[in-house]
Parts: structure tokens; C-alpha cells; sequence
């Protein structure tokens, strides 16, 4: 199986075409090229533009055709759901997530009002959580602390 390498390159002046001579001769082959531009007032967004924030525990695929789940996200979602079913408080939520390392898709450390905007996130994915093979492994777990 081949692997690559990708990089981006933000361009912060007017572009030359010896950046594409460079990194062509360096082995980089162009995948695409993005274009931006602030919109004036008078126009509105065209039909297509995506302005929504990708929901929690996916990511955009490698070749951007679809979401897929993003395996860090996704244990964060399992430890939340593992913990508010073993009837957790949000500040315990949030104490574990932390202790544990795992922070905000922003790089902050968690807070209860994160834990608590992510509970419509946590509704929307229960079904796929309580059918994953993961989730039956945790819940066999779970009962044989309980058990006498």
C-alpha cells in the first residue's frame, strides 16, 4: 500500500508560479488548489456552502468526500456515555475526561457546560454507540463490578 505525505502551504503574498516549479521538482504533485474571498454584504452565501461545524466524534475523510468517525472524538463520546450511564455528576464527567488527558476540539480542558452541549451530540450517536461491539464489551465489564 502507498503512503503520502501531505502539506499546505498558506500563501501570504501575491503567488508565484516557481512555488509550483519547487515543489514539483522536490516530488509534491498539486491536489488541489482552494480559493477564499470575504463576501460583500449585498451577497449571501451559494447554495452548497457548508457553514455548519462538523458534529463531534467525525472528521472529514482523506479524500473529502465524506465524514468518518474520528477515533479520539469517539472515545471521548464513549467515556461520556459510559459515565452519565453509571449515573455520573458532569463535574465527575468532567474531572475523568481531564485526568484522562482528553480536551475540547478546541484544546481546552473540559467544563461542565462543555459536557452539558454535548448532550444532543451524545442522543444523536447513542444508537451507534449502544450497537457497537466496544459498548457490549463495557456493559459485560460494568455488570461484573456489580455483581455480588
Amino acid at each position: 500500500m502507498a503512503y503520502f505525505e501531505r502539506i499546505r502551504d498558506v500563501v501570504s503574498e501575491p503567488f508565484s508560479s516557481d512555488v509550483i516549479r519547487q515543489r514539483t521538482s522536490a516530488g509534491w504533485q498539486m491536489v488541489s488548489i482552494e480559493w477564499r474571498r470575504e463576501l460583500p454584504d449585498s451577497e449571501t452565501p451559494s447554495d452548497g456552502a457548508f457553514s455548519e461545524a462538523i458534529p463531534f466524534g467525525l472528521r472529514i475523510s482523506e479524500d473529502c468526500k465524506r465524514l468518518e468517525v474520528d477515533p479520539h472524538e469517539n472515545q471521548v463520546l464513549l467515556l461520556m456515555m459510559d459515565l452519565l450511564a453509571q449515573d455520573f455528576s458532569y463535574s465527575a464527567i468532567v474531572s475523568d475526561l481531564n485526568e484522562k488527558g482528553f480536551r475540547t476540539r478546541e484544546g481546552r480542558p473540559w467544563s461542565r457546560v462543555a459536557v452539558f452541549n454535548m448532550m444532543p451530540r451524545l442522543i444523536e450517536v447513542g444508537p451507534r454507540i449502544f450497537s457497537s461491539e466496544e459498548w457490549e464489551q463495557r456493559r459485560i465489564k460494568l455488570a461484573r463490578r456489580e455483581a455480588p
